[in-house]
């Protein structure tokens, strides 16, 4: 089963959702704010795309950090960071049936994931 991580009423979750069920793809949402984000889960994610990736650097969570946290992020803090704020993470992070993980929406890319 296609995982579809993030929250309900950001606004690239919504043009992701929308593209899913436009091309008949099931999936099953996983809510960050319902259901939070296991340790185990993030660490294997961070080892296919790199914690970088993941760290939603543009958004309001990451804005509200001190500049003294902002600059002294390393795998470590960030790891800490997302299972303690899971919506700093970049969303949506959607898993295939064969564990590839795309981090964000793009038209483009899942076009060419679900062409496969």
């Amino acid at each position: 089963m296609i995982r579809l991580y993030g929250i309900p009423n950001c606004d690239t979750m919504k043009k992701a959702r929308r593209w899913l069920a436009e091309h008949g793809i099931e999936y099953e949402f996983h809510d960050y704010k319902k259901l939070g984000i296991d340790e185990a889960t993030l660490r294997s994610w961070m080892d296919k795309v790199g914690w970088e990736i993941l760290l939603n650097r543009r958004g309001m969570m990451w804005r509200k950090l001190s500049q003294e946290q902002r600059d002294s992020i390393d795998e470590e803090n960030a790891l800490r960071l997302m299972l303690d704020t899971p919506s700093i993470i970049k969303r949506p992070v959607l898993i295939t049936e064969d564990g590839h993980i795309e981090v964000g929406f793009s038209e483009q890319n899942y076009t060419e994931l679900f062409e496969q």
